[in-house]
């Protein structure tokens, strides 16, 4: 009996695009830590790093879009437009692939925010951003619940590879965050303009130095104009 292909192949394209979302959002995420943890410093390393994070951002989205999409072709699943948008709502492992929905969301939202960075400002993207950790953790646990290939050796091997360094940014990531904090020292007159020795010197004026000196020697020429000795003065006779 043979298999038409025909028949899953819309559960084999949903199936690739699903693995290659995961690999990119794990790269994305690589990235992004590498950046922010200032691990590896090279001259125009940054920007290169920025560009190529935007990149795989946005690849990654389109992958995310497939893998969802091909699904409503699948004979087997049924998984229906309700299923695919609104979360928790598919017959089929409603939990998993429910987080697997808000990971696209939450990725779609990131992608985008590219677009606007100068409208919201760096300081808020940055801070939005830090949501991509959060999506890779609800990616790979789509992935564990939900994926038909979460029991194969080279599957689990492949987000072990990319899950390690991961982990490991983000506690360097943590770790580094609090250590300004922990290890900044108490601030004197001679490193804080803001210092109080320093406002309270600042207070008191100071004469410039010119006139401090010309004062000087008017002092000194008063005091020797009166301890000079007087001429003694003949009274006239008539």
């Amino acid at each position: 009996m043979r298999v038409d292909p025909t028949n899953y192949i819309w559960w084999l394209v949903s199936r690739s695009a699903g693995i290659v979302a995961l690999g990119l959002i794990s790269l994305a995420v690589l990235i992004g830590l590498t950046m922010s943890t200032k691990i590896l410093q090279r001259p125009g390393l940054g920007r290169k790093l920025a560009h190529l994070h935007e990149h795989i951002a946005l690849v990654a989205m389109a992958a995310i879009v497939v893998h969802g999409a091909t699904l409503l072709g699948d004979k087997w699943l049924h998984a229906g437009v309700k299923g695919l948008i609104v979360p928790f709502t598919m017959a089929y492992r409603p939990l998993y692939t429910g987080l697997g929905i808000v990971a696209a969301y939450l990725a779609l939202l990131l992608g985008l925010s590219f677009y606007v960075r100068r409208r919201i400002g760096t300081k808020l993207w940055r801070k939005l951003h830090r949501a991509t950790a959060i999506v890779w953790v609800l990616g790979v646990v789509h992935t564990i619940g939900a994926g038909s290939d979460a029991s194969t050796v080279w599957l689990r091997a492949v987000m072990l590879v990319t899950g390690a360094p991961i982990v490991f940014l983000l506690l360097v990531r943590i770790l580094h965050r609090h250590q300004p904090a922990a290890g900044r020292a108490a601030p004197t007159a001679a490193s804080d303009p803001a210092h109080p020795d320093l406002r309270r010197h600042a207070r008191t004026p100071v004469a410039p130095p010119t006139l401090a000196l010309t004062a000087q020697r008017q002092h000194r020429d008063n005091h020797a104009r009166r301890a000079r000795p007087q001429p003694a003065i003949a009274e006239e006779t008539t």
